[in-house]
């Protein structure tokens, strides 16, 4: 699957890009940071390409499964990519990152925010998304700010959702908060709502598989009046997308979400939005936008510092380039071991329950 064959006498750039287009990959992401990208190099070929050479992108669906996303890497670069972008699962993205800087390939991830990428430090991989410790404080600070503290959560074995607890966890306890986990795979919806009465929770966070069992969840919740005041909260975004209203209806807003956005997007940001929105039919979500940024990022790589791919890996800590979403610049930040975008953009929103089209922006950090 390639987009923008170059003629044959003028050899395209190739970049490859990883996102999850089917099961069990969150399908509804792939398709927004798709989106992106592809604008993106529609916009980079328009303006004279790489040097007067097109962008082509190489696109390998994950489908969620990490070893897939090794493989796929490795496709990529005997296929001569001068780098790899994308993904949106963080476990995915984590294998994908170990191949590549294992094969010399420099990645740029769009959207996968667990801290640990890698296993140790690297200058091939750098990251747009912020890193889930800073995005889920964010979401801590929230719940204090609006007085829950005590946390439960729903989860399932990833290691994903264990980080995200554990972030939360460290960070409510000096506030005198509590975060009590919920085995979803264990307990039935029914079960679940009798542990939120038992433990006195003041918020449900759903670290669960969309659309099942967040969707039953929900319902379950909304529907068992002993709970008519506690805070349903999804910090990993699922209510982003258009999908979660149509299934859930008003059952789906009020539920607040980490959101890689600013509170108001500058003029070009404004633009970019709009011809995403028409592209996807629909409102963008902020995926769509790391993917518009990611393609922008890297093409002003390969102008600069041409498409070598040790070049490109060293061009990360020198860029400095206007996304959609602010200044996009890379850094080493302690604790993390990639080149990271430090930092977007981050909000807490919900969608508004008088009108679940729309959203609401809770908290920013």
């Amino acid at each position: 699957m390639t987009s923008h064959p170059a003629p044959p006498n003028d050899p395209p750039v190739l970049v490859g890009a990883l996102a999850p287009l089917t099961r069990p990959g969150w399908v509804a992401a792939g398709r927004h940071l798709l989106a992106g990208l592809h604008l993106a190099v529609r916009e980079v070929n328009a303006a004279g390409g790489i040097d007067g050479r097109p962008l082509e992108l190489v696109v390998r669906d994950t489908a969620a499964d990490p070893e897939r996303a090794e493989a796929a890497v490795a496709e990529l670069a005997g296929l001569g990519v001068a780098a790899v972008v994308g993904e949106y699962h963080s476990v995915v993205a984590r294998a994908a990152a170990a191949r590549a800087d294992a094969l010399g390939v420099p990645f740029l991830c769009s959207s996968a925010v667990l801290d640990a990428l890698t296993e140790g430090p690297t200058d091939r991989v750098a990251r747009l998304a912020p890193a889930q410790s800073r995005g889920w404080r964010t979401y801590g600070d929230f719940l204090l700010r609006t007085g829950r503290s005590r946390i439960a959560v729903a989860t399932q074995p990833s290691v994903y959702w264990a980080a995200g607890t554990r972030i939360l966890r460290e960070h409510l306890a000096p506030h005198g908060g509590s975060v009590v986990e919920l085995d979803a795979n264990a307990l039935t919806a029914a079960a679940l709502c009798d542990a939120l009465v038992d433990h006195g929770a003041t918020a449900l966070l759903l670290l669960v598989g969309h659309p099942e069992p967040a969707l039953s969840l929900v319902r379950a919740v909304r529907g068992d009046g002993r709970l008519a005041r506690l805070l349903i909260g999804a910090p990993a975004g699922q209510p982003e997308f258009p999908a979660w209203v149509e299934e859930l209806g008003a059952d789906g807003a009020g539920i607040p979400f980490l959101r890689h956005l600013p509170e108001r997007l500058d003029p070009l940001g404004e633009r970019v939005g709009k011809e995403l929105r028409e592209q996807l039919g629909e409102a963008p979500s902020f995926v769509a936008f790391e993917g518009w940024d990611t393609v922008t990022v890297l093409a002003e790589v390969l102008r600069s510092h041409g498409t070598d791919r040790a070049a490109v890996a060293g061009a990360w800590p020198h860029v400095a380039v206007e996304g959609s979403r602010g200044l996009i610049r890379f850094s080493r930040v302690p604790g993390i071991d990639v080149r990271q975008w430090a930092w977007p953009p981050i909000q807490v929103t919900d969608r508004d329950p008088a009108r679940p089209d729309r959203f609401r922006t809770l908290h920013t950090g």
